[in-house]
């Protein structure tokens, strides 16, 4: 149901950024917030929506998956998130691939997932290029809010164990290194070529790989880092410095090691899945009172489901676990919130309940982050697209 203006009376307001205001109104037009107070008044043909003594909240954001990519209910065989043929494919596009007809897309809405990031999977030393975007459509042009959003790396288990079983390079942490390293010194060289080609006047052939990493290189474009032991994440740091390149960490999962390195830099982490087991090596030290020590020390912190490895729907059990391991329910809910949306760098527009941002809200029966609460409402871009009221 698509309306223009919309009011959502009486609520318990849990901001995210302001603290919680008791017995207010939200006033949304075309899709943004335009005012939150007390006896607001809209429109004559605004929809008043009775939220008196409900929780309202921002949707949440996952930083960090690939809905669309490997689909609910296919085979394995059928999945598009990796390319297995070649470990440098940073000029794939996910939006090339995504299938907004994915079930999972319905159940993100369900659990009050309203944006996401979706990246390449990380069997590739370069993975391909991600976007942003909502949980709600079926065309995925218009559910597209930044595309490209970043280019995903990874190092690792993943890709030296794929193409090692191949015979070829990367087999080892070095290569998998060397390779990277290599890459962008190819870009830094081709954009040289393509500079000098275009003051000269010159015919010049473009190439998909390189010029997808020109806006990495540039700054344009954050690299997005696969990594979950410490040494891998501080190997990527390493040769993200050698580029100046901007990025964040995809994982984190002993971060809690290095948070005199994470910390001081505000590197954002995005940490999960968090409810698997240690399915391998890397995750042999994965813990919430890591995941937590990591927040104590300062670390920049946001929680990831890497749907479909846990459904996106269970994005809110992450906080509520990390709540459990020790961390403020402020502070979990901002970490599916907030902090999440200055990860994927939109939180001028996502992440909180503030006057000018994106009408994408939640309205509860009970806190958020208790799994004995219903979710009542969900609201994406001032469309109500999930009642119960």
């Amino acid at each position: 149901m698509k309306n223009s203006s919309v009011i959502l009376k009486g609520g318990v307001v849990f901001t995210v950024t302001k603290g919680i205001l008791e017995n207010v109104d939200i006033l949304i037009e075309e899709g943004i917030i335009k005012d939150i107070g007390k006896g607001l008044k809209g429109v004559s043909e605004c929809e008043v929506v009775d939220v008196t003594d409900r929780i309202v909240t921002p949707g949440f954001i996952d930083p960090h998956t690939h809905i669309g990519l490997i689909e609910e209910g296919y085979p394995q065989d059928e999945e598009s998130v990796n390319e297995h043929t070649d470990p440098v494919t940073p000029h794939l596009r996910v939006i090339d691939a995504i299938n907004p007809y994915d079930r999972a897309f319905d159940k993100a809405i369900s659990g009050g997932v309203t944006t996401v990031q979706v990246l390449p999977g990380s069997a590739n030393v370069l993975g391909g290029q991600g976007a942003i975007i909502k949980t709600y459509g079926r065309i995925i042009d218009k559910m597209v809010r930044r595309f490209p959003s970043g280019v995903k790396a990874a190092f690792g288990e993943n890709p030296k164990n794929l193409y090692k079983k191949k015979d070829r390079s990367p087999a080892t942490r070095m290569s998998v290194a060397a390779i990277l390293r290599e890459s962008f010194m190819m870009a830094q060289d081709y954009a040289q070529r393509k500079d000098r080609a275009q003051r000269e006047g010159n015919i010049f052939d473009r190439n998909m790989k390189w010029e997808a990493l020109l806006p990495v290189l540039r700054g344009e474009l954050p690299l997005r880092i696969h990594a979950h032991r410490a040494d891998d994440m501080i190997t990527a740091i390493r040769i993200a410095d050698e580029f100046n390149l901007k990025f964040t960490l995809e994982h984190g999962t002993e971060g809690d090691k290095i948070t005199e390195v994470l910390a001081p830099r505000q590197i954002p982490v995005a940490y999960g899945p968090g409810i698997t087991s240690r399915s391998k090596l890397e995750l042999q030290n994965r813990s919430w009172e890591g995941a937590v020590e990591q927040y104590e020390k300062g670390v920049h912190l946001c929680f990831t489901t890497d749907h479909p490895v846990v459904p996106l729907n269970h994005l809110v059990l992450h906080a509520s676990l990390a709540v459990s391991a020790g961390m403020p329910s402020d502070e979990a809910l901002a970490a599916i919130t907030i902090k999440a949306a200055e990860h994927i760098g939109m939180e001028k527009e996502l992440g909180s309940i503030d006057k000018g941002k994106v009408a994408d809200l939640l309205v509860w029966d009970g806190d958020p982050l208790s799994y004995s609460s219903h979710l009542l409402l969900v609201m994406v871009e001032g469309n109500i697209v999930k009642r119960s009221l």
